[in-house]
C-alpha cells in the first residue's frame, strides 16, 4: 500500500511540474529566456550569453518541446591530442546543451598509409576521452555542494571521467566507444515510431522493433570505422520504452551514442542520458570524394536519427581543397554529389513510415565541416582588409557566400552572421597567419573562413556562432549552438 501511495505522489508531482513548465509563468519565463539570448560581440567574439539557459532544463519534464544543440567543427591537422588538452571552453561546459555533435577533419595525417591501407583510429579514441572528461565533469555541481573542496571534486573527476586509463594506452575506437556508452549500440537503432500494440505484435523479430538482425549492407563506406558493440550481442534490441541497462557507465551525465571515422573525418555525438529513451533509427552513411573521386581522404559522414517524432540529420564533411580560380566549383560538386548519393539504410518496417533515407528529407539538418571555400581576393588585398577588421568587405568576397547567393550550392540553407576572423591558415602554435611567417609564395595561403556550420529546415534557431582560439592546429575550431523545436510544438 505504501508503494502505491508513493507512486501516486510521484505522478501528481510530475503532472504539477509539467503544467508549470508548459502553461505557467515559469514556462513563459523559460521560453522568454531563450528568445532573449543573443550573440554577444566583444573581446570574446560571438560568445554565447547562456546565463538564462542554466536555470531550468527542458529535460525536467518528459514532455520535451525543444533541444539545446551544440555543434563544432575542427580540422586538427593530423595532430594527435595529448592528455592535457582541455576542451571545457570549446564545449562551453558552463552552458550545458542537450546534444553535442562534434566533427573533426584530419584526425590522422592524410598519407598513403591511412588513405590506401588501413586507417589509424587511435587518435579518435583519444578525442573521445577528452570530450568525456569535459562533458562528464561539468556535472560535478549536481553531485557536490558548492563548498565541497577541490580535492574531493578532483577525486570525483578522476573516478568518473572514464578516460585516464584509456588515454595512457593505445586504445581502439571500438573499446573507447564502449567505455562511454550507457546503452547498447543496437538500442539506438531501434524504432520509436508511433504504432498501436496490436500492429506491433503482427511484426516478426526481424522488424525494427527488434532489430537484432539488422543487415550489414547499411551503405556505410567499408573502409570506415564505426564502434562495434560487444555488449549484449545475443540480446534482442529493445524499443524506446525499455529501461536503460544498469552497468559501470550509468554514472555518465552524457552518453556517447555515435562515433564514426572515415580516414581523417570523425564524427561523435553525445546526448544527456535522460534523453536517450527518445532516440531511435540511428543510422550512418559515408561518401568518399577524395583521390580519383572515391578515396576517403575527402568526403563526408552523415548521421540520421529520430528524436521522438522529429527527424534529424548531421553531416560532417571535408571538401576539395585549393585556392585557384575554379576550385570552388569542385567544392560545389562535392556538395551536390553528397546530397545525391547519401542513402541511409531502411530499418523501419512500420507501414507508411516517414523515416527518411535522404539528407534533404529530414526535418532538421545541420551541416558542419572544413568546407574549404576561400576568399576571392589576392593575399595582399585580404591582408589589408584583415588589418582593418573589415569583415563585411571580406565576406562579400567569400566564395561560399557568392556560390550560395547565386543558387549554385546550398540553396535554401542558412548560416549565421560571422563576427570572427578567418579560421585558416595559421602557423602552428601561433596567432599569426601562415603567410606572415613564410616567404615562399607557393606555400603561402590566403586566410579564409574554411570552417563553417549551416542548417536547413524550420524550427532551428541559432543562438551563437563562434570560434575557439586554440593554437593546436593550423585551423581554428568553429562552434554553433542552436535551440531546435520539435514537431507538434513550435515551427
Amino acid at each position: 500500500m505504501s508503494g502505491k501511495n508513493d507512486e501516486i505522489k510521484k505522478s501528481f508531482i510530475h503532472k504539477m511540474l509539467s503544467m508549470r513548465l508548459n502553461n505557467g509563468d515559469e514556462g513563459k519565463t523559460l521560453k522568454n529566456s531563450f528568445d532573449r539570448t543573443e550573440i554577444q560581440v566583444g573581446s570574446r567574439i560571438g560568445a554565447l550569453d547562456c546565463t538564462n539557459l542554466l536555470g531550468n532544463s527542458m529535460a525536467v519534464s518528459h514532455d520535451v518541446q525543444s533541444l539545446r544543440v551544440f555543434t563544432a567543427t575542427w580540422n586538427v591537422g593530423g595532430i594527435s591530442p595529448t592528455s592535457d588538452l582541455n576542451l571545457d571552453n570549446l564545449l562551453q561546459v558552463h552552458c550545458q546543451s542537450d546534444i553535442y555533435i562534434l566533427g573533426f577533419q584530419e584526425i590522422v595525417p592524410l598519407n598513403a598509409g591511412n588513405v590506401l591501407v588501413i586507417e589509424d583510429n587511435g587518435s579518435a579514441a583519444k578525442w573521445l576521452s577528452l570530450i568525456s572528461q569535459s562533458l562528464n565533469k561539468s556535472c560535478n555541481a549536481d553531485y557536490y555542494p558548492p563548498n565541497r573542496t577541490s580535492t574531493n571534486s578532483s577525486s570525483f573527476e578522476r573516478k568518473h571521467s572514464g578516460s585516464s586509463s584509456l588515454f595512457l594506452q593505445r586504445t581502439s575506437l571500438r573499446t573507447a566507444s564502449r567505455a562511454f556508452r550507457s546503452e547498447s549500440r543496437r538500442r539506438f537503432k531501434s524504432c520509436n515510431c508511433t504504432i498501436v500494440e496490436s500492429e506491433r505484435k503482427s511484426y516478426g523479430r526481424d522488424s525494427c522493433f527488434a532489430c537484432q538482425k539488422l543487415k550489414s549492407n547499411n551503405f556505410d563506406d567499408p573502409s570506415s570505422s564505426e564502434e562495434d558493440d560487444a555488449l549484449n550481442t545475443n540480446a534482442v534490441a529493445a524499443d524506446v520504452s525499455t529501461p536503460a541497462p544498469t552497468g559501470k557507465n550509468q554514472h555518465l551525465r552524457y552518453s556517447l551514442i555515435k562515433s564514426k571515422q572515415m580516414v581523417g573525418i570523425f564524427v561523435t555525438i553525445w546526448v544527456k542520458k535522460e534523453l536517450i529513451p527518445h532516440i531511435g533509427h540511428l543510422r550512418t552513411s559515408c561518401i568518399s570524394r577524395g583521390i580519383l573521386g572515391y578515396l576517403g581522404n575527402k568526403g563526408c559522414i552523415s548521421v540520421s536519427m529520430t528524436f521522438k517524432q522529429t527527424n534529424f540529420c548531421f553531416v560532417c564533411s571535408h571538401l576539395a581543397s585549393g585556392e585557384k580560380e575554379g576550385d570552388e566549383l569542385r567544392r560545389n560538386l562535392d556538395v551536390i554529389e553528397i546530397l545525391k548519393s547519401t542513402q541511409f539504410p531502411k530499418i523501419c518496417r512500420t507501414p507508411n513510415s516517414k523515416v527518411p533515407d535522404k539528407i534533404l528529407d529530414h526535418d532538421r539538418i545541420i551541416w558542419l565541416g572544413d568546407l574549404n571555400y576561400r576568399i576571392a581576393l589576392s593575399y595582399h588585398e585580404t591582408k589589408k582588409l584583415l588589418e582593418q577588421n573589415d569583415w563585411d568587405a571580406l565576406l562579400n568576397k567569400d566564395q561560399l557566400k557568392i556560390e550560395r547567393e547565386a543558387g549554385r550550392v546550398f540553396d535554401g540553407w542558412k548560416e549565421g552572421k560571422i563576427f570572427f576572423p578567418p579560421t585558416y591558415k595559421y602557423s602552428y602554435n601561433s596567432d599569426s597567419y601562415f603567410g606572415e611567417t613564410i616567404k615562399s609564395k607557393s606555400k603561402r595561403r590566403t586566410p579564409a573562413w574554411c570552417d563553417r556550420i549551416l542548417w536547413y529546415g524550420e524550427g532551428i534557431h541559432q543562438k551563437s556562432y563562434t570560434r575557439w582560439d586554440s593554437r593546436f592546429s593550423d585551423h581554428r575550431p568553429v562552434c554553433a549552438t542552436f535551440l531546435v523545436f520539435l514537431h507538434n510544438q513550435r515551427e
